[in-house]
């Protein structure tokens, strides 16, 4: 299988130079030239890692060695679906080590990415965050010999407890604040593999949902919901820079079962606009409580309308929007209803399906639930109440010294902060 860029300038590559260089040549982001049809027997799987070793491994056993034991390594957790209500389910993607469903991707690249390079290599993972990718990046690839990460995200524009993840010193993890937005941290990223300071410390790549190797994982927990359900659902997902959305139109493409894709958005509504028939436009981030999706200038976008033509995509996905006075009140009617606790971009997806039930919208819903409630207690107890019980994962970052350097939205700074 061979990868091509959705740019269409640069020659098609290997999976392993799809996974270690991250972007293409032309700036485009790589896609499998086809979907595999999903294998005979995936809805038997025991577990999520189950799934992963009879749908993923085979995927890419012909590149990275040892496949199937390197992804139940990564896929050691469950992704339990809950249901709420006799239509309503949520599937809970934030058991893993950082409390978010960003785990299931980081920590399966980060062995693929380690176990293709060669002797003596060295390769540095630049990668920007909204909150959650960073600190499930950094623990992925921590202490992996001949790996570094450096890691952006934006100054004052992530919860407190996120915040606490990732600027703790990890073995081989730069941390950098930067004074800006996330799309400012994207931009750094994406100009600086075209930097040749950058890559003069050796190979670059990214762990952000640029990178297809986040991605092909991202979709198991697509095939683990239809699964547990036991029949077709509507996916409401919580979409910000879409790679989540994008990993389930691959899943569905490749033969799952699905009655179609609602992305959910905040107040950064560009996406939501275009699939109710606007032109695709960037525009400038807006600072929200599920900040996860603050994204302005959604880079999957591009792989989106790559896979499908956009009247097909409109076709398939739905868009809604919701503000940050909506969203308390869905936390908020979560718990009164149903006794849950939901963080502020389940939230979202929560208000989506509220929206779509007024609409006349039947059949199950799974939405999908990006991280756990306790990243972000001061915005579940003021909708609530009650503030979440704080894991032991959360817990035992208290009191840790903060690491991380501050600099200006600058590939100058990046460079003097991380490399110097």
């Amino acid at each position: 299988m061979i990868y091509f860029s959705t740019r269409n300038a640069s020659p098609p590559a290997s999976l392993k130079t799809a996974l270690l260089d991250g972007l293409a040549p032309d700036g485009g982001l790589y896609l499998p030239d086809a979907l595999m049809p999903l294998p005979d027997g995936w809805q038997g799987a025991p577990s999520l890692a189950g799934l992963g070793a009879h749908v993923l491994a085979p995927f890419v056993a012909d590149t990275v060695p040892n496949a199937e034991a390197l992804v139940r390594d990564a896929l050691n957790f469950e992704t339990p679906l809950v249901r709420l209500d006799d239509d309503l389910f949520v599937l809970e993607l934030f058991h893993g080590p950082t409390l978010s469903f960003k785990d299931v991707g980081a920590r399966t690249l980060a062995r693929f990415a380690h176990a293709l390079l060669e002797p003596g290599e060295r390769l540095t993972i630049l990668v920007a965050t909204s909150g959650d990718t960073g600190s499930a990046v950094a623990d992925g690839f921590s202490g992996l010999p001949g790996v570094r990460v450096v890691l952006l995200f934006p100054e004052g524009r992530v919860s407190e407890v996120q915040e606490r993840q990732l600027a703790i010193e990890r073995p081989g993890v730069t941390p950098v604040r930067v004074r800006g937005t996330f799309d400012d941290c994207q931009r750094l990223v994406k100009t600086a593999f075209e930097d040749v300071r950058f890559r003069a410390h050796g190979r670059l790549s990214s762990a952000n949902s640029i990178n297809i190797g986040r991605l092909l994982p991202q979709s198991l927990y697509y095939l683990d919901a239809v699964r547990q359900l036991g029949d077709t659902p509507r996916f409401v997902v919580p979409s910000g820079n879409l790679g989540n959305l994008t990993a389930g139109v691959m899943a569905h493409r490749a033969g799952m079962p699905a009655a179609g894709f609602v992305a959910a958005h905040n107040a950064n509504r560009g996406f939501a606009d275009f699939l109710a028939g606007d032109d695709l436009r960037p525009a400038d981030t807006v600072q929200t409580l599920s900040n996860a999706m603050d994204v302005g200038r959604p880079s999957n976008a591009e792989r989106l309308t790559a896979l499908l033509p956009p009247e097909r995509l409109r076709a398939l996905v739905r868009g809604t929007v919701t503000d940050d006075a909506t969203t308390r009140a869905s936390i908020r009617d979560a718990y009164d209803r149903y006794g849950y606790l939901a963080c502020p971009h389940t939230a979202v997806g929560l208000d989506a399906v509220r929206r779509l039930r007024g609409e006349g919208a039947s059949g199950p819903m799974v939405v999908l639930s990006t991280a756990h409630p306790a990243k972000f207690p001061d915005v579940v107890a003021e909708a609530t109440g009650v503030t979440p019980p704080e894991p032991e994962a959360l817990a035992r970052l208290r009191g840790l010294p903060d690491v991380a350097v501050t600099v200006e939205p600058t590939l100058d700074a990046l460079h003097d902060a991380a490399f110097a």
